[in-house]
This record gives C-alpha cells, sequence and structure tokens, in this order.
C-alpha cells in the first residue's frame, strides 16, 4: 500500500501498543474497529510477553486461524524489552531481537498504527517495514510523530475515543460503537470455576485496592469495610491483587473480617474471574479497565488521573472524585488528599445504587454516574 492508495486495499496491519495493561485494553476497540472494517485482513500486534494474554490464552498458537482463544489478532508479535535491557548486548538478547525482527517482517506489513505514542513504538513501527505508519499528530512523547507518514489528529476526550480517531482514519470512516473480545481460556475458566464453588461464592464483588503508584491507591483497610458492609447486603467479596501486593491483600482481609478473600490470578484466570462478577470497586487501575470492557458494573475511585480521559469506559459505572484532586500523572508513593476525602459510606452507597439492593438516595457531591 502507497500513500495514495485506497484504505479499502489494506490487507496486512500492524498494531504497536506494547503495554500496559489498561492502555493494552483501552486499544482494543480501535482495532475491534479495524477488523470490522477489513475482515479479510491479517492483523498483527506487538505487544509486551507479560500482558500477551489480553491477546491470545495461555499455550494457544500466537498465530493461525482466530478462535475463542484469540479472537482479534492473527498474530501477536512479543516483545521483552525490560528484559533485553538488562543484557543489551548479549548473544541470547541478539538472537531474540534477531527473531522478532524476522518474525514481523515475513508478515509484509502494508500500515503500521502506533496506539503508543512513545519513541520505542514509534520506532517499532517503523522497523516493522511498513511503509505506511499512522499515529497521533500529539503523541504522548513528542518525537514520535517524526517516524509517522500519517500523522492523525485524534479526537475525544478519552483515550478509547482518541484511539477510535486514529482508527478511523485508516479506516476512511467514522465507525460505530464496536462490541471487544476477550480470549477465553477454557482451562482458567474451570479453574475459577473450581475455587469459587469450593468457597461457596456467587454473585460477589471484586476488590481491587492496588494501583500503578501510591497516589492512586485508597487505603486497604476502606476496602476491608466496604466488603463487610457488602457481605451485610449479600454480596461477598474477592479480593485481587498482583505480584508484590500481598501484604495490601491481607490488609483488605483482615479489616474485612472474613467478609473478603484474596485471590491472586494470572490475567486469563483475572478475565475469567471479572466476567462472573456482579460489581467491579477500584482505582485507575488495568483490572478496572478489564471489568468495564467486560462490561461489568464498576465503582471507580479516583485522584490525582482524570476520569474524563481514564474512566471506565462502556459499562453503568459511577465515579468518585473528590474536588481536591488535581490531575497529575507524578508518581508520588502516598495516597492523593483529595482520595482520603472518599469515604467508606460513599463507596458503599455507589455499589449498592449499581447492585439495585439498596434504598435510594441523592447522589454526593464526589459522584459521577456514567451509563
Amino acid at each position: 500500500m502507497s500513500a495514495g492508495d485506497s484504505p479499502s486495499k489494506v490487507e496486512r496491519i500492524l498494531i504497536v501498543r506494547l503495554s500496559a495493561m489498561g492502555d493494552v485494553i483501552h486499544t482494543l476497540p480501535a482495532v475491534q474497529a479495524l477488523r470490522n472494517a477489513f475482515p479479510n485482513a491479517l492483523i498483527g500486534w506487538l505487544i509486551e510477553e507479560r500482558w500477551a494474554e489480553l491477546l491470545c490464552a495461555a499455550g494457544t498458537a500466537r498465530r493461525g486461524p482466530r478462535s475463542p482463544q484469540r479472537p482479534l489478532a492473527d498474530w501477536v508479535h512479543t516483545v521483552d524489552l525490560k528484559g533485553w535491557r538488562k543484557s543489551l548486548f548479549g548473544i541470547h538478547t541478539a538472537e531474540k531481537i534477531v527473531r522478532l525482527w524476522n518474525d514481523v517482517h515475513s508478515a509484509h506489513y502494508d500500515v503500521a498504527v502506533d496506539l503508543q505514542g512513545a519513541m520505542r513504538s514509534a520506532v517499532l513501527a517503523t522497523w516493522s517495514g511498513a511503509r505506511v505508519i499512522y499515529g497521533a499528530a500529539q503523541p504522548r512523547e513528542a518525537p514520535s510523530s517524526l517516524w509517522y507518514t500519517r500523522q492523525v489528529v485524534a479526537r475525544g476526550e478519552h483515550v478509547v475515543d482518541q484511539n477510535l480517531s486514529i482508527a478511523e482514519s485508516v479506516i476512511g470512516s467514522v465507525t460505530s460503537e464496536t462490541s471487544i473480545q476477550l480470549p477465553r481460556d477454557e482451562a482458567a475458566e474451570q479453574r475459577i470455576a473450581n475455587r469459587l464453588k469450593d468457597a461457596g461464592v456467587q454473585n460477589f464483588a471484586i476488590l481491587n485496592p492496588g494501583a500503578g503508584w501510591g497516589a492512586k491507591r485508597w487505603p486497604g483497610e476502606r476496602y476491608g469495610k466496604v466488603a463487610r458492609r457488602l457481605s451485610d447486603r449479600g454480596v461477598p467479596s474477592i479480593v485481587n491483587f498482583g505480584p508484590g501486593e500481598e501484604t495490601l491483600a491481607r490488609e483488605v482481609e483482615t479489616a474485612s473480617k472474613g467478609a473478603a478473600h484474596g485471590l491472586q490470578c494470572t490475567i486469563s484466570e483475572l478475565i475469567a474471574l471479572t466476567r462472573r462478577a456482579s460489581l467491579f470497586v477500584g482505582g485507575d487501575t488495568g483490572p478496572l479497565h478489564l471489568a468495564a470492557a467486560l462490561r461489568v458494573p464498576v465503582v471507580a475511585i479516583f485522584g490525582p488521573t482524570d476520569p474524563a480521559r481514564n474512566g471506565p469506559y462502556g459499562t453503568r459505572s459511577v465515579v468518585l472524585r473528590n474536588p481536591a484532586s488535581t490531575t497529575t500523572h507524578a508518581r508520588n508513593p502516598h495516597p492523593d488528599d483529595g482520595m482520603l476525602e472518599i469515604s467508606v459510606d460513599d463507596v458503599v452507597k455507589a455499589a449498592c445504587r449499581l447492585l439495585g439492593n439498596c434504598a435510594s438516595h441523592g447522589k454526593s457531591s464526589l459522584e459521577a454516574e456514567h451509563g
């Protein structure tokens, strides 16, 4: 495909969105729009290995006919940039980079779409060999745009809408709302079903106390108190936690006095668990955006990040944010002062509204409800 070719001739598309969990999920609607517009095109995705299960169930071939285990991408190309940096000049790293180079080039992509907007993603998009490279005219890292042959003025306030506008530039028309598909790992589905059955848990809420940095974390003790209040209404809680968050999960469990139980999951298991949830409660983090993508009702507890740009998208939700919170991406290790003004009662009331098992009440000044 040349710069003047019709979008209808696009046959091979490479998506570059390397990380992280929430950002990959925010990219899925744009890629689904491309899939709908070009149903016969080969779509590849360049992603960091640790997030590959968002595209392809564990143990499933990374290329070949699409299936419920790999529903969106025909080819999944993975990188390990963090690992490579540790031994950049080692022979094993060089071999892995060469294998990736050959793998990507063998697909002969017509178009690469950089939906990350970072220097590394722009370079990788160029490195793919695609002759046409789409990206935002004002990417996250400004020099990235120098690598794009098609600079797109991204539209919309939410990052999902911005990504969709870039996809629409490739398609050549405005897209309708798309329903995304996430991989279905039958082994993970069965493991989660068995764990929930053994624990006697159903119609449960997921509480997610972790977040990327301290300023986005509402106190674990308060999550435990929310679990107790939900338990009084017949809704048990599962505490989702990731590596390094064991102490935080125990804090929630202790404060819950037996009303919440921790469950550490792989990505495939988290997808399976979230599919079964009646409610999700958490801050601005990947599991929240996974819940929204799976249309699970969400109580979102926001502090320094802007819910208009990063809030739950496409599901029923109540966003709690105190007016004292200011938007910043500074990785402050301490909880945001405005976030600490959000009370247990605020969260429980929002949860009950979404669950439909509380008496009606007025909306507090902290809340913004979305459909």
